[in-house]
Protein backbone atom coordinates (compact mmCIF):
# COMPACT_ATOMS: atom_id res chain seq x y z
CA UNK A 1 0.00 0.00 0.00
CA UNK A 2 1.41 3.07 -1.14
CA UNK A 3 1.51 6.24 0.80
CA UNK A 4 -1.19 8.28 -0.89
CA UNK A 5 -3.92 5.29 -0.29
CA UNK A 6 -2.59 4.91 3.97
CA UNK A 7 -3.12 8.93 4.24
CA UNK A 8 -6.39 8.68 2.32
CA UNK A 9 -7.81 5.75 4.49
CA UNK A 10 -7.03 8.02 7.55
CA UNK A 11 -8.63 10.64 6.45
CA UNK A 12 -11.60 9.09 5.30
CA UNK A 13 -11.66 7.12 8.78
CA UNK A 14 -11.10 10.60 10.79
CA UNK A 15 -14.21 12.77 8.55
CA UNK A 16 -16.58 9.76 8.09
CA UNK A 17 -17.08 9.36 12.09
CA UNK A 18 -20.62 9.92 12.92
CA UNK A 19 -21.55 10.79 9.41
CA UNK A 20 -23.51 7.78 7.90
CA UNK A 21 -23.40 6.85 4.39
CA UNK A 22 -20.20 8.83 4.51
CA UNK A 23 -17.64 6.33 4.03
CA UNK A 24 -19.23 4.57 1.19
CA UNK A 25 -19.61 7.83 -0.66
CA UNK A 26 -15.98 8.74 0.09
CA UNK A 27 -14.63 5.20 -1.46
CA UNK A 28 -16.85 5.63 -4.32
CA UNK A 29 -15.18 8.97 -4.99
CA UNK A 30 -11.47 7.33 -4.44
CA UNK A 31 -12.21 3.97 -6.29
CA UNK A 32 -11.96 1.80 -3.50
CA UNK A 33 -14.09 -1.23 -2.07
CA UNK A 34 -14.84 -1.31 1.65
CA UNK A 35 -13.19 -5.01 1.56
CA UNK A 36 -10.34 -3.09 0.45
CA UNK A 37 -10.49 -0.37 2.57
CA UNK A 38 -10.81 -1.74 5.94
CA UNK A 39 -8.07 -4.21 5.02
CA UNK A 40 -6.09 -1.38 4.43
CA UNK A 41 -6.80 0.86 7.80
CA UNK A 42 -6.18 -2.35 9.78
CA UNK A 43 -2.89 -2.51 8.18
CA UNK A 44 -2.44 1.50 8.63
CA UNK A 45 -3.79 0.95 12.53
CA UNK A 46 -1.17 -2.21 12.81
CA UNK A 47 2.19 -0.71 11.25
CA UNK A 48 2.05 3.40 10.66
CA UNK A 49 0.12 4.70 13.34
CA UNK A 50 2.54 2.76 15.35
CA UNK A 51 5.69 3.65 14.19
CA UNK A 52 4.34 7.01 14.21
CA UNK A 53 3.35 7.18 17.81
CA UNK A 54 6.82 4.98 18.81
CA UNK A 55 8.32 7.68 17.12
CA UNK A 56 6.72 11.10 18.32
CA UNK A 57 7.49 9.05 21.32
CA UNK A 58 11.07 8.64 21.52
CA UNK A 59 11.43 11.99 19.86
CA UNK A 60 9.52 13.86 22.74
CA UNK A 61 12.42 11.92 24.87
CA UNK A 62 15.61 12.96 23.24
CA UNK A 63 14.51 16.59 22.65
CA UNK A 64 13.91 16.49 26.65
CA UNK A 65 16.99 14.53 27.26
CA UNK A 66 18.93 17.07 25.32
CA UNK A 67 17.06 19.80 27.30
CA UNK A 68 15.55 21.02 24.53
CA UNK A 69 18.41 22.31 23.10
CA UNK A 70 19.05 19.99 19.88
CA UNK A 71 17.26 20.86 16.55
CA UNK A 72 16.16 18.08 13.66
CA UNK A 73 19.42 17.02 12.79
CA UNK A 74 20.88 15.78 16.04
CA UNK A 75 17.41 14.39 16.92
CA UNK A 76 17.67 12.02 13.72
CA UNK A 77 21.20 10.56 14.68
CA UNK A 78 19.64 10.18 18.36
CA UNK A 79 16.62 8.26 17.07
CA UNK A 80 19.03 6.30 14.64
CA UNK A 81 20.95 4.99 17.30
CA UNK A 82 17.64 4.27 19.49
CA UNK A 83 17.01 0.47 20.43
CA UNK A 84 13.83 1.43 20.92
CA UNK A 85 13.24 2.91 16.74
CA UNK A 86 13.47 -0.53 15.05
CA UNK A 87 12.33 1.35 11.53
CA UNK A 88 14.30 3.85 9.31
CA UNK A 89 13.85 7.29 10.31
CA UNK A 90 14.53 10.28 7.70
CA UNK A 91 15.28 13.73 8.11
CA UNK A 92 11.56 14.56 6.77
CA UNK A 93 9.86 12.72 9.01
CA UNK A 94 11.57 14.44 12.08
CA UNK A 95 10.81 17.55 11.19
CA UNK A 96 7.23 17.05 10.20
CA UNK A 97 6.93 15.18 14.19
CA UNK A 98 8.61 18.12 15.29
CA UNK A 99 6.03 20.32 13.91
CA UNK A 100 2.92 18.19 14.98
CA UNK A 101 4.29 18.06 18.81
CA UNK A 102 5.19 21.58 18.39
CA UNK A 103 8.94 21.62 19.71
CA UNK A 104 11.59 23.66 17.85
CA UNK A 105 15.25 23.80 19.15
CA UNK A 106 15.60 26.32 21.82
CA UNK A 107 18.84 28.54 21.73
CA UNK A 108 20.35 31.61 23.16
CA UNK A 109 20.61 34.41 20.44
CA UNK A 110 24.44 36.06 20.66
CA UNK A 111 24.73 39.08 21.26
CA UNK A 112 25.80 41.30 18.35
CA UNK A 113 28.61 43.20 19.51
CA UNK A 114 32.05 43.74 17.72
CA UNK A 115 33.35 40.85 18.68
CA UNK A 116 30.92 38.71 18.37
CA UNK A 117 30.33 39.73 14.58
CA UNK A 118 34.27 38.79 14.33
CA UNK A 119 33.71 35.48 15.83
CA UNK A 120 30.91 34.66 13.05
CA UNK A 121 32.63 35.39 10.23
CA UNK A 122 35.80 33.81 10.64
CA UNK A 123 36.00 31.49 7.80
CA UNK A 124 38.81 29.07 5.69
CA UNK A 125 41.58 29.58 3.40
CA UNK A 126 39.51 28.33 1.06
CA UNK A 127 41.84 29.60 -1.87
CA UNK A 128 44.68 27.56 -0.24
CA UNK A 129 47.78 29.25 -2.16
CA UNK A 130 45.94 27.80 -5.25
CA UNK A 131 47.15 31.27 -7.34
CA UNK A 132 46.45 29.63 -10.69
CA UNK A 133 42.99 30.54 -12.70
CA UNK A 134 42.33 30.38 -16.02
CA UNK A 135 39.99 33.46 -16.91
CA UNK A 136 38.93 36.73 -15.68
CA UNK A 137 36.61 37.02 -12.30
CA UNK A 138 37.02 34.09 -10.67
CA UNK A 139 39.32 34.96 -7.78
CA UNK A 140 39.62 38.48 -6.35
CA UNK A 141 42.33 39.33 -3.66
CA UNK A 142 41.92 42.25 -1.43
CA UNK A 143 44.21 43.88 1.36
CA UNK A 144 44.95 47.88 2.59
CA UNK A 145 48.03 48.80 2.81
CA UNK A 146 49.45 52.13 4.54
CA UNK A 147 51.24 55.16 2.52
CA UNK A 148 52.07 58.19 3.95
CA UNK A 149 52.59 62.04 2.83
CA UNK A 150 53.44 65.61 4.10
CA UNK A 151 56.35 67.69 4.80
CA UNK A 152 57.72 64.84 6.47
CA UNK A 153 55.53 61.67 6.07
CA UNK A 154 53.49 62.57 9.19
CA UNK A 155 50.23 61.81 7.79
CA UNK A 156 48.58 58.16 6.86
CA UNK A 157 46.09 57.08 4.89
CA UNK A 158 45.20 53.25 4.56
CA UNK A 159 45.10 52.46 0.79
CA UNK A 160 42.88 49.63 -0.27
CA UNK A 161 42.20 47.73 -3.00
CA UNK A 162 40.90 44.57 -4.74
CA UNK A 163 43.22 42.68 -7.08
CA UNK A 164 41.69 40.50 -9.89
CA UNK A 165 44.45 36.94 -9.65
CA UNK A 166 43.90 36.70 -13.37
CA UNK A 167 46.79 38.32 -14.80
CA UNK A 168 46.97 40.71 -11.55
CA UNK A 169 45.25 43.69 -12.65
CA UNK A 170 43.97 45.72 -9.87
CA UNK A 171 40.41 46.33 -10.13
CA UNK A 172 39.71 49.20 -7.76
CA UNK A 173 41.32 50.72 -4.95
CA UNK A 174 40.47 53.66 -2.62
CA UNK A 175 42.50 55.85 -0.02
CA UNK A 176 40.39 56.28 3.43
CA UNK A 177 41.84 57.28 6.62
CA UNK A 178 41.60 53.35 8.48
CA UNK A 179 40.96 50.22 7.19
CA UNK A 180 36.94 49.80 7.87
CA UNK A 181 34.31 48.03 6.87
CA UNK A 182 32.43 50.59 5.17
CA UNK A 183 35.88 51.34 3.06
CA UNK A 184 36.18 47.47 2.00
CA UNK A 185 32.50 47.76 1.64
CA UNK A 186 33.12 50.65 -1.27
CA UNK A 187 36.39 49.41 -2.76
CA UNK A 188 34.14 46.23 -4.08
CA UNK A 189 31.76 48.47 -5.27
CA UNK A 190 33.87 50.35 -7.71
CA UNK A 191 35.33 46.43 -8.14
CA UNK A 192 31.89 45.14 -9.37
CA UNK A 193 31.06 48.54 -11.28
CA UNK A 194 34.19 48.05 -13.85
CA UNK A 195 33.74 43.67 -13.86
CA UNK A 196 30.05 44.00 -13.84
CA UNK A 197 27.74 41.15 -12.74
CA UNK A 198 30.20 38.30 -11.80
CA UNK A 199 30.79 35.96 -8.71
CA UNK A 200 34.40 35.44 -7.74
CA UNK A 201 35.86 34.07 -4.91
CA UNK A 202 37.04 36.71 -2.62
CA UNK A 203 40.31 36.16 -0.25
CA UNK A 204 41.27 38.34 2.65
CA UNK A 205 43.40 38.49 5.38
CA UNK A 206 41.80 38.37 8.98
CA UNK A 207 41.98 42.24 9.88
CA UNK A 208 38.60 43.23 11.38
CA UNK A 209 37.21 45.18 8.36
CA UNK A 210 36.81 41.88 6.25
CA UNK A 211 35.77 40.29 9.38
CA UNK A 212 32.55 42.15 10.11
CA UNK A 213 29.32 41.45 9.59
CA UNK A 214 28.11 44.50 7.25
CA UNK A 215 31.38 43.68 4.74
CA UNK A 216 30.75 39.69 4.83
CA UNK A 217 26.52 40.80 4.22
CA UNK A 218 27.56 42.35 1.51
CA UNK A 219 29.46 40.16 0.05
CA UNK A 220 26.62 37.62 0.88
CA UNK A 221 24.40 40.02 -1.26
CA UNK A 222 26.50 39.25 -4.34
CA UNK A 223 26.81 35.14 -4.18
CA UNK A 224 30.68 35.83 -3.56
CA UNK A 225 32.75 32.52 -1.90
CA UNK A 226 34.53 33.58 0.79
CA UNK A 227 38.08 33.01 1.62
CA UNK A 228 40.61 34.16 4.65
CA UNK A 229 44.62 34.08 5.36
CA UNK A 230 45.61 31.80 7.98
CA UNK A 231 46.70 33.74 11.33
CA UNK A 232 50.27 34.94 10.98
CA UNK A 233 50.37 33.46 7.29
CA UNK A 234 50.88 36.22 5.08
CA UNK A 235 51.77 34.11 1.77
CA UNK A 236 47.83 33.24 1.72
CA UNK A 237 47.61 36.34 -0.13
CA UNK A 238 51.05 36.03 -1.30
CA UNK A 239 49.83 38.09 -4.98
CA UNK A 240 48.28 41.07 -3.03
CA UNK A 241 51.35 41.31 -0.80
CA UNK A 242 53.47 41.14 -3.61
CA UNK A 243 51.38 43.72 -5.42
CA UNK A 244 51.62 46.16 -3.11
CA UNK A 245 55.38 46.09 -2.24
CA UNK A 246 55.79 46.44 -6.17
CA UNK A 247 53.83 49.17 -5.84
CA UNK A 248 55.73 51.11 -2.83
CA UNK A 249 59.07 50.52 -4.55
CA UNK A 250 58.51 50.68 -7.98
CA UNK A 251 56.13 53.89 -8.12
CA UNK A 252 55.84 55.43 -4.63
CA UNK A 253 59.50 55.08 -4.17
CA UNK A 254 60.54 56.43 -7.25
CA UNK A 255 58.68 59.27 -6.76
CA UNK A 256 59.22 62.82 -4.49
CA UNK A 257 56.40 61.71 -1.31
CA UNK A 258 53.27 63.58 -2.01
CA UNK A 259 52.93 67.11 0.20
CA UNK A 260 49.52 67.23 0.62
CA UNK A 261 46.71 64.57 0.04
CA UNK A 262 45.69 65.80 -3.35
CA UNK A 263 48.95 65.18 -4.46
CA UNK A 264 48.84 62.04 -3.34
CA UNK A 265 45.41 61.21 -4.58
CA UNK A 266 47.09 61.69 -8.09
CA UNK A 267 50.16 59.68 -7.72
CA UNK A 268 48.23 56.77 -6.87
CA UNK A 269 46.09 57.11 -9.41
CA UNK A 270 48.80 57.84 -12.02
CA UNK A 271 50.92 54.22 -10.39
CA UNK A 272 48.19 52.08 -10.90
CA UNK A 273 47.23 53.18 -14.65
CA UNK A 274 51.22 52.28 -14.79
CA UNK A 275 50.80 49.28 -13.12
CA UNK A 276 47.40 48.19 -15.07
CA UNK A 277 48.11 49.73 -18.70
CA UNK A 278 51.77 49.49 -18.74
CA UNK A 279 53.26 47.20 -17.07
CA UNK A 280 54.39 44.17 -18.87
CA UNK A 281 55.64 40.72 -18.03
CA UNK A 282 56.35 37.29 -19.08
CA UNK A 283 54.10 35.96 -16.85
CA UNK A 284 51.19 37.13 -19.06
CA UNK A 285 53.07 36.60 -22.38
CA UNK A 286 54.49 40.22 -22.87
CA UNK A 287 50.97 41.58 -22.18
CA UNK A 288 49.67 44.35 -19.45
CA UNK A 289 47.20 43.52 -16.94
CA UNK A 290 44.84 44.92 -18.81
CA UNK A 291 46.00 43.21 -22.20
CA UNK A 292 45.71 40.20 -20.86
CA UNK A 293 42.21 40.85 -18.91
CA UNK A 294 40.68 41.77 -22.16
CA UNK A 295 42.07 39.67 -24.23
CA UNK A 296 40.27 36.91 -21.96
CA UNK A 297 36.96 39.05 -21.90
Amino acid sequence: MNRRHRLAYIAISEVSQGRHGATATLLRLIGVSRQAYYKGLKCVETAWKQHDAKLKERTQYWYDFHHQGIGAGNLLVALQHDPEVTFSVTFKMIKRVQRELGIHCKIRVKKRNHRKEREQHILDNVLNQNFEVDGPNQVWLSDSTELKYGLNGEHSVRLSGVLDLFGRRLLAFKLSDTETAVAEIQVFQRAFAVAGDVHPMAHTDRGSAYTAGSFNHFLELHNVKRSMSRPGTPYDNAPMERWWNEFKLRWMGRHPMAKTYQELVKLVEKGVEYFNRHNRSAQRNGLTPDEYWDKAV
